[in-house]
């Protein structure tokens, strides 16, 4: 997989993947215009979202309904590096869900492909090119 990010201006940095334009920009305080989530934020963002799909998929497949359920995430921040310590997903569900299947939804969650990618880091690799 290969996406294009781009320099737009400003602290405006945009990725271009499958056909989407995913924008993101600064906080006033650094420089931006705060027109949209910080590299960072969505970063963290994307762990939520991530569970969030696969709490979504074991619950459709088992036909329990997904309207009342949310998934509140919590960050702790270690001040000295400047990242994040602990992340915490929440998942709240109403108190109809199913018993039975409460252990296994945190399972599900567990399953989160961007989770798993910080648990067992990629290789980052970072060069120069010039094109004509």
């Amino acid at each position: 997989m290969e996406m294009e990010i781009t320099l737009d201006g400003g602290k405006i940095i945009t990725a271009h993947l499958k056909g989407h334009e995913i924008r993101t920009d600064q906080p006033v305080a650094g420089g931006g215009t705060n027109t949209a989530p910080a590299p960072f934020d969505l970063f963290l963002a994307s762990i939520g979202t991530c569970a969030g799909i696969y709490v979504k998929s074991f619950c459709d497949q088992r036909g329990i309904p997904t309207d009342n359920i949310k998934i509140i995430q919590s960050i702790d921040y270690d001040m000295q590096k400047r990242l994040p310590s602990k992340i915490k997903l929440d998942i709240q569900l109403p108190a109809d869900f199913p018993e039975k299947y409460r252990n296994a939804v945190i399972s599900a969650a567990d399953l989160c492909a961007v989770k798993r990618a910080i648990a067992d880091p990629p290789v980052f690799e970072v060069v120069t090119s010039l094109v004509d």
